[in-house]
């Protein structure tokens, strides 16, 4: 028997709860429920730089923030120069016929950094929209095509209902469900099954761009939730940190106050999306059994980042806390594979970083040195003695001005803020929508010390001065790309 097919699905903006298999009150995956019962789900498995450019540098290279460099969102930074080991080049480089499907987010926008090649749809890139002047044929291969559908206009594109990618309006799909791209995404998998090389196993990256804003899910998605119970906000005893970024009534906003009825609907299109997604999800394994490959495939599961989705009056991602942090996390084993751990569920902490390792074990390829995430092969396997993955985990992102940093080993979460030392302590078992910041409270000193001595620990020689003297130290510049990651990009430039 030859190695077996991977297909590693990276959708956008998917929060962590939001399967029906976690318990969601509202959710309904059962698509991604059947994937779970047939693999391993990790409850806790989460993006460690939770924005979209980040998060996918971390899935591809196998690597932390700290050895990747890439602490916050930049666009139109080389990824070859930074990152020249990758998932699919392994993939490649071990035999395998290697394909993109939908969002990369990399520049230069076509660059296959280790792919065959790739059929992009990255959703409403601002950067690449300018640069090239909205001539999507650079960029972007949904737009091209649907202006080739019959009853389609030589403008047509993803923006014609105007709402925009980062807006909490919602509304139904102002087009055939066909042509959603989201539908597009799972007819070009499809498609690509006919022309993939047959004499190779194959690594498929497909990504959809949604759920992402915009909330455009079909109307028959939409109306599915839009009966569900009224939100209500979730809020708690430290909102205040942030009050300087607070921006009410903007839809666009990262932080403030909108009318409930709004947010409401924002989790109906929300929502409405994951059900569209859940079904060519559905489309794909059941074209895998068509072409006789459902049997030698392993699938994987993921989303660059959450979204807070009116959680403490917050929306978007970049933040530390559990609506944008938290992602789905499923590996499910090619059902050829013995001894797998079917249905299992496990809440050892995880990270995006994991599944390069991972996937590249449970194929019997060698993992690169360059890599610090963790293989999960042994928990998929159901190897006996196959212990916590980590103790703790580190995430940061530069947001709000300023880099702020959080620890985690899924019970307990620490956050801290380098601008004023905001700090924020968790008892996510206990309080698991993080309502109480425990910090300020005298019975929580010698957890706050541990978990400010582990930040410590984890900061200790970073380049910005985070620490001096053995304690954290606020008010340091910020960057969103480390130094020797800079370094390789200025090397490559001058060559």
């Amino acid at each position: 028997m030859g190695k077996p097919n991977v297909i590693l699905i990276c959708v956008d903006e998917w929060r962590g709860d939001c399967l029906s298999a976690d318990g969601h009150p509202f959710v309904e995956t059962p698509h991604l429920d059947e994937l779970a019962r047939s693999g391993v789900r990790f409850s806790k498995g989460y993006s460690a730089t939770p924005t979209c450019v980040p998060a996918r540098v971390a899935l591809f290279t196998g690597q932390s923030q700290e050895k990747h460099g890439r602490v916050g969102y930049n666009d139109g930074v080389p990824f070859d120069a930074a990152h020249p080991v990758t998932i699919q080049g392994e993939f490649r480089k071990a035999g395998y016929h290697t394909q993109a499907i939908g969002k990369m987010h990399v520049y230069p926008e076509r660059g296959r950094i280790g792919f065959d090649d790739v059929i992009l749809h990255d959703g409403f890139l601002h950067h690449s929209r300018r640069h090239f002047k909205q001539n999507f044929a650079f960029f972007d291969d949904y737009v091209p095509w649907l202006r080739r559908q019959p009853g389609s206009t030589p403008e047509a594109e993803y923006f014609d209902h105007g709402v925009n990618c980062n807006s909490v309006v919602a509304r139904p799909w102002d087009k055939a469900e066909h042509l959603h791209p989201s539908h597009w995404i799972g007819t070009q998998a499809i498609d690509w099954m006919y022309r993939r090389d047959p004499s190779k196993p194959f690594f498929l990256y497909l990504s959809w761009h949604r759920p992402h804003p915009p909330y455009d899910p079909p109307q028959w998605a939409i109306d599915q939730y839009l009966d569900i119970d009224p939100y209500k906000p979730v809020a708690g005893n430290w909102e205040q940190d942030w009050d300087e970024f607070r921006n009410d009534g903007d839809y666009q906003a990262a932080f403030g106050d909108l009318p409930d009825r709004t947010v409401h609907r924002a989790r109906a299109g929300y929502y409405g999306l994951m059900a569209q997604i859940d079904l060519q999800i559905n489309r794909i394994k059941e074209s895998l059994a068509d072409f006789g490959l459902a049997e030698d495939t392993i699938i994987a599961f993921t989303s660059d980042h959450g979204e807070m989705m009116g959680d403490h009056h917050m929306f978007r991602k970049g933040l530390p806390y559990e609506g944008s942090a938290r992602v789905p996390f499923i590996v499910a084993d090619a059902p050829s594979a013995k001894g797998s751990a079917r249905g299992a569920v496990m809440d050892h902490v995880v990270e995006l970083r994991d599944l390069m390792p991972t996937l590249l074990d449970l194929v019997g390829v060698d993992i690169p040195d360059s890599v610090d995430g963790r293989s999960l092969a042994p928990h998929v396997r159901g190897e006996p003695g196959a212990g916590p993955v980590r103790d703790h985990l580190h995430g940061e992102h530069v947001y709000f001005g300023q880099n702020i940093h959080w620890l985690t080993d899924g019970r307990i979460k620490y956050v801290w803020g380098s601008a004023k030392g905001v700090e924020q302590l968790f008892d996510l078992e206990a309080d698991p929508d993080e309502c109480r910041n425990l910090s300020r409270e005298d019975a929580s000193a010698e957890l706050l010390q541990l978990w400010r001595s582990r930040m410590v620990d984890a900061l200790d020689g970073r380049e910005e001065g985070f620490v001096q003297d053995g304690a954290l130290v606020p008010g340091r510049p910020v960057v969103p790309i480390l130094a020797h990651t800079r370094e390789l990009i200025a090397a490559a430039a001058g060559r």
